[in-house]
């Protein structure tokens, strides 16, 4: 049977397989829209979970640890556990931290925080991207949500239905069986838009991007470390950029992000294993000991960007398809999971009132309930990066013992812990710490 005949009379196309789509998916699929996924990657992707089955018996396997991973957050975790994700994610491997440690290489500035000042067992977990993606996608196949790979976007259009309602058109390319190229015609109420921080729905809907150079390449990779990590998410500042060591499965395993100027990331990136080890270690003050080992180290350039508009008439963006921030805090896929709650919550409600989703107004509610907030973390990751970059002998006074205080202060502290686990503020109903979405 034609694709366009199995996946007739959609609800919502979401355009991308990954975390932030993937999850947006599933709550729309829970709700009980009828929901298809697209995504442009071959047919293996869906042998993930497969492949990462038995990750819990493989703690000491150095190589086998994914070099990309997010800090998820209290907020991030309920959202999975809501949609039954998160069971999955801990039968593979993840690692609770219980404290922050933050320093000022160019001082003795420093901030410790712990989950113990909020009564909490732990800040968050790193999880390896691909592990989550993994539980993920075991989950849609046990909820029976359809999924297309292999389909590359290539027109999107407006197609009035028989019910007098406009409807979304999108035009995908796929290789069908006998290895031809064929032309997929896909029409849905609503497309979402996660595919990604290069978002071809966001080309195609001709939404313009506010965008800047950081100055700074990302350097990351899975190292292993002499001493324990202890449970601790450690990021010293220096003077070319943050450098951050997030604990893993293993204690003595961690997935560094190093945020350095592209001439360093490039003498970095040419260095040989030894040398390199010698360099991480020195750039970090051996708070770990020696670096024994590092596996594949992978660098990309980092940009801020933010769309100007999250919403047009049938069609939304969420997750890195708006907005891209510095990797210091850990937050991007964590803000584009709120993305997704968001708008599951708007069309939830939408749904129990029997309107129309793909009405720009009603779109337009969601835009509103996260722009601001994402656009407070964008602002608070310039301003992170503005602060500790090499200016004056004053401003490093300053931030020195701005740290200080702020260390002394646990009002302060408490509050900051609260925000950065998603423990405050503004949020959906899938990211709260009580039952699924209630209207």
């Amino acid at each position: 049977m034609p694709i366009e005949a199995q996946y007739s009379e959609l609800d919502i196309i979401v355009v991308g397989a990954g975390m932030v789509g993937l999850t947006a998916a599933l709550a729309f699929h829970k709700t009980g829209f009828k929901v298809l996924v697209v995504d442009g990657r071959e047919d293996d992707l869906l042998l993930l979970p497969k492949k990462l089955a038995q990750l819990n018996q493989q703690l000491d396997d150095f190589s086998s640890y994914d070099n990309r991973v997010s800090a998820l957050t209290k907020a991030s975790e309920n959202i999975f556990s809501k949609l039954d994700v998160w069971p999955k994610i801990l039968q593979m491997r993840a690692s609770p931290y219980q404290q922050m440690q933050v320093w000022d290489g160019e001082g003795s500035g420093s901030i410790n925080f712990s989950c113990a000042e909020l009564y909490r067992q732990n800040l968050g977990h790193i999880v390896e991207n691909s592990v989550a993606l993994a539980a993920l996608l075991a989950t849609a196949k046990a909820q029976k949500l359809p999924i297309v790979t292999g389909a590359k976007v290539v027109s999107l259009s407006d197609v009035e239905s028989t019910q007098g309602f406009v409807l979304q058109q999108l035009g995908c390319e796929k290789t069908n069986q006998d290895a031809v190229l064929e032309t997929l015609s896909l029409e849905a109420k609503l497309i979402v838009g996660a595919d990604g921080a290069m978002s071809k729905i966001r080309q195609l809907a001709a939404i313009p991007l506010w965008q800047w150079d950081y100055g700074h390449d990302a350097i990351v990779a899975t190292v292993k470390t002499s001493k324990s990590h202890q449970k601790t998410a450690w990021q010293r500042f220096t003077s070319d950029g943050p450098l951050a060591f997030l604990p893993l499965a293993n204690s003595h395993f961690a997935s560094i992000v190093w945020s350095t100027s592209p001439a360093h990331a490039k003498d970095l990136m040419a260095m040989d294993e030894q040398t390199f080890k010698r360099a991480l270690a020195q750039a970090f003050e051996h708070r770990l000991g020696d670096i024994e080992s590092v596996a594949k180290r992978a660098v990309f350039p980092l940009r801020q960007r933010h769309a100007q508009h999250y919403v047009k008439s049938g069609l939304a963006l969420i997750g890195d398809a708006i907005h891209t921030i510095h990797p210091l805090a850990g937050q991007g896929v964590n803000l584009g999971l709120l993305d997704a709650a968001a708008l599951a919550e708007i069309l939830a409600i939408a749904k129990q009132r029997h309107q129309f989703i793909g009405s720009g107004a009603l779109l337009k509610r969601y835009q509103r309930m996260r722009h601001t907030e994402n656009l407070k973390m964008s602002a608070a990751m310039q301003g992170f990066k503005w602060l500790f970059e090499p200016q004056n002998t004053v401003l490093t006074i300053g931030r020195n013992l701005g740290m200080k205080l702020l260390n002394r202060s646990s009002v302060l502290k408490q509050h900051i812990i609260q925000q950065a686990m998603g423990l405050s503020g503004d949020l959906p109903a899938l990211a709260k710490p009580d039952n699924p979405i209630k209207i």
